[in-house]
């Protein structure tokens, strides 16, 4: 668990997936198929403040780093994932420097950032403070999404900011924020994610990104990109029944 900060600053390849299903078994089953960190959809999952934690415990069972995807930029959604023991924090829609800034600031302690001090469980409940906080700046993972076309614009200047690990491209809102949508934009979207990754990978940055399959996923590795999120707990739970419905009916 301890590692997986350092594999992801060292550009080694990463499979996650984001976990949506707002309960402890769906982490598990999930934590338990061979994957290297979950990611928990805060932003568009209905996954409250008051479950996160105990839905970071279940993938803790089985030694699979949790991270979660925050609702926004507020320092204290941050604060509260990584007290309850989160392994690092998505923050999306980061479209400025000074954003991505914040971030590091609300995720870090000092001297480093402007992290609280607090007893939640990442902290043992208040017994292992001092050796939280000797770690936590050097093991948790900071990514940042860049998904508008301002983010595009400054990807240059966000990329270059101390105290972010991934730069991760969300190609859904992307796609959307720049207008090319469907095949027709297929080319538009896929030199906006080469523009992006170009200028994290110049920066020494990792690259992440989500795709709906693994279909690609070696075309964006050629590329440069090291960090996955493959679908979600909830796309393959339907993908799963309908492939067994399917092959059953024909049968």
């Amino acid at each position: 668990m301890s590692d997986f900060r350092r594999k992801c600053i060292g550009h080694e390849r990463v499979i996650g997936t984001f976990a949506a299903i707002p309960h402890p078994v769906a982490i598990e089953v999930t934590a338990a198929s061979g994957l290297d960190f979950i990611c928990i959809d805060a932003e568009h999952a209905q996954i409250g403040r008051e479950l996160i934690e105990n839905l970071v415990r279940a993938s803790d069972v089985h030694r699979v780093p949790a991270m979660v995807r925050v609702p926004g930029h507020a320092p204290e959604s941050i604060a509260s994932v990584l007290d309850a023991g989160a392994a690092g924090v998505l923050v999306p829609r980061v479209s400025t420097a000074a954003q991505a800034k914040a971030a590091v600031l609300a995720t870090r302690y000092p001297p480093i950032g402007e992290r609280g001090v607090g007893p939640g469980r990442a902290a043992g409940y208040g017994y292992r403070i001092p050796d939280y906080l000797k770690s936590a700046n050097e093991s948790l993972v900071l990514a940042i999404q860049i998904e508008t076309a301002e983010g595009l614009a400054n990807a240059e200047e966000i990329v270059a900011v101390e105290g972010v690990d991934v730069v991760f491209i969300g190609p859904g809102d992307l796609s959307v924020s720049i207008g090319a949508i469907g095949p027709d934009g297929a080319e538009k979207l896929d030199a906006a994610i080469l523009t992006i990754t170009k200028a994290a990978r110049k920066a020494g940055k990792a690259v992440g990104i989500f795709r709906p399959s693994a279909d690609d996923v070696g075309k964006w590795s050629e590329a440069g990109i090291s960090f996955y999120l493959l679908s979600s707990d909830t796309r393959f739970l339907g993908a799963g029944i309908a492939a067994d419905v399917a092959a059953a009916r024909s049968a």
